[in-house]
């Protein structure tokens, strides 16, 4: 009896052990829509939680990441062996959430280490400058980047505004996402696509006019609506305003600057140069150059905290309550992501069949405008990035036949991922980490529903004129 005890123990754990082929991932035309329960019971979870507990959600959203985490991996071991599980979620975490989470908490930190003080008043002509300059920043250090760089001093421009809510939903919309679409440098899934032959500067070309028209768009919504919440208030502001302390213009921890463009420099590098070197982790494939782009991400934070004196840190009440709650939410993502995008990769074979079929014409070619809403509607609630790559997969993943004949394919996947990014809280990771310093400074923010409507509202009128005017 012992003796079957033990073989049974043995073959057990031989099936949770990595088996030696690593490379045999999860087969998505294999998985049913019951693979998905996982990851919509984390959406459904940081979508009703705050709102119906949430005390419970504020002390153990961690928790309900790591409980949704491992409804999916358990399972996944079970039903498909130990190696496939294993080297599944350990390419999701190794590959993909760790250099995420490092690459966001960088510039996270180094962000926390700049303070802008001056007599700026939210005034809507002041509002609307600072979205339309966080709209430049976008691009040249990344929408996290220019998110975290610009919402602090616009959350002390509008401390005494009595309507400031509005501002800081079109701060996720332009700022930490739309105008992220110009370069490889704005948002990851356009590094994903520079990373596989797409040039550095085709986005530039092909989705300026797209992006200036959905900006200037928000800026006009925006200051009109800005203005008129202010006329409402404008009685009580002027009362507040004589006793507004008067602040020249500065700039406190200036190195931060530097050590953003190192960051900056560090993702260039990554996509420019390959060693052709790489190491393995749990069968997981890691190059040279992204460990080293990693590793001076991880330098710089840590030159930012030393180089940073406390008090500018005091001054942006800077804390790691954001960046935590983005990395353990994101955990659970990341996990209970695998299977759905692996049934998206399965193409017309998996079972999102039907959503895979809306982007082919009768006729074989591209529905370029369905490829935009489709791509888009995933990445309002999927990460944007690993969306944006199975949508180029699909239409070929061929960068050079995309950037040419299939141009406008290539522009709506582009547009779709970038811009849709801004439709839920958690489509892109600086909406997240916007609304949670945001809220840390007892601001009120819509809910995960509330938000919804605001961009259903907004947005959605938008990307159907976009689609109009460029994908028809």
């Amino acid at each position: 009896m012992l003796k079957h005890n033990l073989a049974a123990l043995a073959a057990f754990g031989a099936a949770m052990l990595p088996q030696p082929a690593y490379a045999a991932g999860l087969n998505g035309g294999e998985l049913s829509f019951a693979w998905a329960i996982p990851f919509i019971g984390v959406l459904l979870c940081i979508a009703i939680c705050p709102l119906a507990v949430p005390n419970f959600w504020h002390h153990h959203f961690g928790k309900v990441a790591v409980f949704w985490a491992l409804a999916c991996a358990v399972p996944m071991f079970f039903v498909h062996g130990g190696g496939t599980a294993l080297h599944s979620i350990a390419h999701a975490l190794i590959a993909d959430y760790i250099p995420f989470i490092i690459f966001v908490g960088s510039l996270y930190t180094v962000a926390g280490g700049i303070h802008i003080s001056s007599s700026f008043i939210g005034r809507p002509a002041v509002n609307t400058a600072f979205l339309a300059l966080g709209a430049v920043c976008a691009n040249l250090m990344g929408t996290t980047g220019a998110a975290m760089l610009l919402i602090r001093p616009l959350i002390a421009a509008n401390e005494h505004r009595r309507y400031d809510m509005h501002t800081f939903v079109f701060f996720i919309f332009i700022v930490a996402n739309i105008a992220g679409s110009l370069t490889p440098l704005g948002d990851p899934p356009l590094f994903l696509g520079f990373l596989r032959g797409v040039h550095f500067f085709w986005t530039t070309e092909h989705v300026l006019l797209p992006m200036l028209t959905a900006v200037g768009l928000l800026l006009a919504i925006y200051f009109i609506t800005d203005t008129i919440l202010f006329n409402k208030e404008k009685a009580e502001f002027l009362e507040k305003e004589k006793h507004y302390p008067k602040v020249p213009f500065h700039i406190d921890g200036k190195i931060n600057f530097i050590l953003l463009a190192i960051i900056v420099g560090a993702v260039l590098m990554a996509g420019i140069w390959h060693t052709g070197v790489s190491v393995s982790v749990l069968g997981v494939h890691l190059s040279a150059e992204g460990l080293l782009r990693d590793v001076i991400f991880l330098i710089a934070a840590g030159l930012s905290l030393k180089l940073t004196s406390k008090e500018v840190r005091e001054a942006n009440q800077f804390g790691w309550d954001p960046i935590l709650e983005v990395a353990k939410l994101f955990f659970g993502i990341f996990v209970t992501i695998v299977p759905v995008l692996e049934m998206l990769r399965a193409g017309l074979d998996g079972a999102f069949a039907p959503v895979v079929a809306l982007v082919t014409n009768p006729d074989g070619s591209a529905n370029n405008a369905m490829y935009f809403w489709m791509t888009g509607a995933l990445s309002s609630f999927l990460d944007n990035a690993p969306t944006y790559l199975a949508f180029f997969n699909l239409a070929g993943g061929e960068a050079q036949v995309l950037m040419t004949e299939g141009a406008k394919t290539l522009m709506a996947i582009s547009m779709g991922a970038v811009f849709m990014g801004a439709n839920s809280y958690i489509g892109n990771a600086p909406n997240f980490m916007v609304l949670s310093i945001v809220q840390e400074r007892g601001l009120k923010m819509p809910s995960f529903f509330g938000y919804l409507l605001w961009s259903g509202c907004i947005l959605i009128p938008t990307f159907l004129l976009l689609t109009w005017l460029y994908l028809l």
